[in-house]
């Protein structure tokens, strides 16, 4: 973090970033609904992105990029035990999935493959929440 945050502030953020992710998941059932796959990818990794940021801040633990922040949950969360690694597989996979769905030609993602990772994007999300609200 750029700026040293006070505690009061770092559980505001934190919070406020949970609030987000689950905001995103609703988002991307809809999408779903409406057959709209490819975005509801793009939204269901941003719904965990943002669990993950929360985790992070609420942690003091910085990352500037996407990359980093998946570098870092893996480091900190799935490496010492604190979350499983299946949670770590999942995280992985969805950002190869919104990387590939939203940068690369001819990608289509479909029905199948949604009503398989939106139930483990809910499991993510409500998993980072519990642990946040332990700490």
């Amino acid at each position: 973090m750029k700026q040293e945050l006070d505690q009061k502030s770092i559980e505001a953020l934190s919070q406020y970033r949970i609030q987000r992710s689950k905001e995103t998941l609703l988002e991307a059932q809809m999408l779903i609904e409406n057959a709209f796959f490819n975005a509801a990818v793009n939204r269901l990794y941003y719904a965990c992105y943002y669990s993950v940021n929360a985790l992070l801040v609420k942690q003091r633990i910085a990352a500037q990029t996407h990359a980093g922040v998946k570098q870092m949950f893996g480091l900190h969360f799935i490496v010492t035990g604190k979350l499983p690694t299946k949670l770590g597989r999942f995280y992985n996979r969805l950002f190869n999935d919104r990387i590939t769905g939203d940068y690369d030609d001819f990608i289509t993602f479909d029905e199948e493959m949604l009503n398989d990772i939106f139930p483990n994007a809910v499991d993510f999300v409500n998993q980072i929440s519990a642990l946040i609200n332990s700490l």
